[in-house]
């Protein structure tokens, strides 16, 4: 059975422009869109679309009362109608103080060094995609200000012309340094910047660049792969010199831009573009004690360079390679384990591929908490673990973190994270039009999904004035829009999952558990270990009963 989820909820008012996937965005998420889906909403209005719209003059009831199939849409939350737990210090258990905005939603991963966040979210790798680097000041100014982890993904050094490279390593990096800056301006202490290796920027120099310049501000990160493809990165190019330009810099670019009978047919527009790909890691290797031989090395390799944090992100591989990147990363003490289940994507991947390959992400991460548990129970320290795959609501980050309790820390939230950038971009350079071009901003004039909310920035975005108390009011000119537009999302986010944590009587992000949650069908519940709804408590009810 192939499940279509609504693209409208007329509740909230968010419409998806096209097909919506299970995180609630669409399949494909534009740029320029003029709205409106649930986060694209959210990045103006902020916490106001947690609740129907209308007040007032309305009623309304729930309509998701049917659970197919097996996804996280199949998993239910969890409320209590007695007790608290985790207060934080100070707070006693009266209901005075136990209201969902006491609820603390901050907490670190790390094993040795602690990093600390103020909502457990990071982002996915924003890697060499024209569009991460196109609003990456909103990206990065956004997760510095409101104090979650973003990642620079792979190539972004083997695609920049202006990068400097002498004996194939590099020496300047102008575009990965902007990156790393511009995070670095706002950082207060939570949060980080993570850099991504792969193939090419190991072979590159990118770590021994990275160190120098930056030392321990700046977590490492190993690749494994990711939910969206089963491949290296890729994207594509539509002129025949970058593409020549990336052929020399040692990508593989298809068709080649080198042979004749390619140029001719580029030149005659038969060929409009060209895709470069990165390489598969790991070719030369033949078993699971080489693979651990040889990451164990790189590992090392890094530490010795300098690195006290360093991170793994793997892909919806099979249970093998989940099993191994678990194993592995407890055992060589790395700070973060990022698994990225089948459903998620934030650039350019193979259409079909992402349709049909790899674990779809609720399959992983069950497996992930089961394979965590076993090393657990051997008195293993196992590794702090981020959920990755379609993931987008404050529900999604609810279910996520209790599905793989206490193993889970953080979400990773790859579009939804990046559509506040968007929105915000195109607003402000249709305010101020000098801007546009700097700001890749796409609209000419405001939409009435826009216009109807405001005309300045202070009363279009909910969390302007927040964003203004935290900076000040002259540093406020220089935030982008597109910042803002991420802090008035993650403002939402987080109240909402505030309250799911107060109705589950959990009042620190670290007291959920498994046992907040329960299955909407036995399927779920067969592949999850989640108990299905009416057999959790089934026997202290009748306790009750017979009492």
């Amino acid at each position: 059975m192939s499940i279509q989820w609504p693209k409208t909820n007329d509740a909230i008012g968010a419409v998806n422009r096209g097909d919506a996937a299970e995180s609630g965005l669409c399949t494909l998420c534009t740029a320029a869109c003029k709205g409106k889906c649930e986060t694209w909403l959210s990045s103006m209005i902020g916490r106001k679309l947690l609740y129907p719209r209308d007040f007032g003059t309305i009623t309304s009831g729930s309509r998701n009362t049917t659970h197919l199939g097996i996804s996280y849409n199949s998993l239910r939350i969890q409320g209590y109608n007695y007790g608290a737990k985790g207060l934080p210090n100070g707070l006693s258990d009266s209901a005075d103080d136990c209201i969902f905005p006491n609820v603390n939603i901050g907490g670190e991963f790390g094993r040795e060094i602690k990093t600390k966040y103020s909502i457990p979210i990071m982002t996915g790798a924003l890697g060499s995609t024209f569009i991460a680097a196109k609003y990456w000041d909103s990206f990065a100014i956004g997760a510095s200000l409101v104090g979650f982890p973003i990642v620079v993904g792979e190539n972004v050094v083997g695609i920049d012309k202006k990068a400097e490279l002498k004996d194939g390593k590099i020496t300047k990096a102008p575009e990965l340094d902007r990156r790393i800056d511009t995070f670095l301006k706002y950082y207060d202490g939570n949060g980080a910047i993570i850099v991504q290796l792969n193939v090419e920027d190991t072979r590159n120099g990118v770590a021994e660049y990275v160190i120098d310049k930056y030392g321990d501000k700046v977590v490492i990160e190993l690749k494994w792969g990711q939910g969206a493809k089963d491949i290296g990165g890729e994207i594509q190019v539509t002129s025949l010199d970058y593409a020549l330009f990336l052929k020399e810099r040692g990508y593989v670019v298809d068709p080649d831009p080198t042979k004749p009978e390619i140029q001719e047919a580029f030149k005659h527009g038969a060929i409009k573009s060209f895709a470069r790909h990165s390489r598969l890691g790991y070719t030369n290797l033949s078993s699971t004690d080489k693979v651990k031989e040889d990451f164990m090395k790189s590992v090392d390799y890094l530490r010795k360079l300098g690195y006290k944090r360093i991170s793994l992100k793997t892909g919806s591989y099979g249970m093998e390679a989940l099993a191994m990147s678990i194993k592995y990363a407890t055992e060589a003490k790395l700070d973060l384990l990022t698994i990225d289940g089948s459903g998620g994507g934030t650039g350019m991947s193979p259409w079909n591929m992402m349709e049909t390959w790899g674990v779809p992400s609720i399959y992983l991460h069950a497996k992930a908490y089961e394979y965590a548990k076993m090393l657990a129970d051997k008195g293993e320290d196992v590794v702090d673990m981020a959920f990755a795959g379609g993931l987008a609501r404050e529900d999604h980050i609810f279910k996520a973190l209790a599905l793989g309790a206490p193993f889970t820390k953080l979400v990773c939230m790859g579009r939804s994270v990046m559509i506040p950038g968007f929105v915000g971009s195109n607003i402000e350079g249709v305010l101020h039009p000098d801007r546009r071009e700097k700001l890749n901003g796409n609209w000419d004039e405001l939409p009435k999904t826009v216009s109807g909310l405001g005309k300045d920035a202070d009363d279009i975005f909910a969390g302007y004035y927040d964003v203004k108390k935290k900076v000040g009011t002259k540093e406020i000119e220089k935030i982008p829009y597109g910042a803002i537009a991420v802090w008035t999302l993650c403002d939402k986010l987080a109240a909402g999952l505030q309250q799911l944590l107060a109705g589950a009587r959990k009042f620190d992000v670290d007291q959920i558990s498994r046992e907040d949650l329960f299955s909407a069908n036995r399927d779920t519940e067969k592949e999850t270990g989640i108990p299905f709804i009416t057999d959790v408590a089934d026997d202290n009810a009748k306790k009750i009963l017979k009492g």
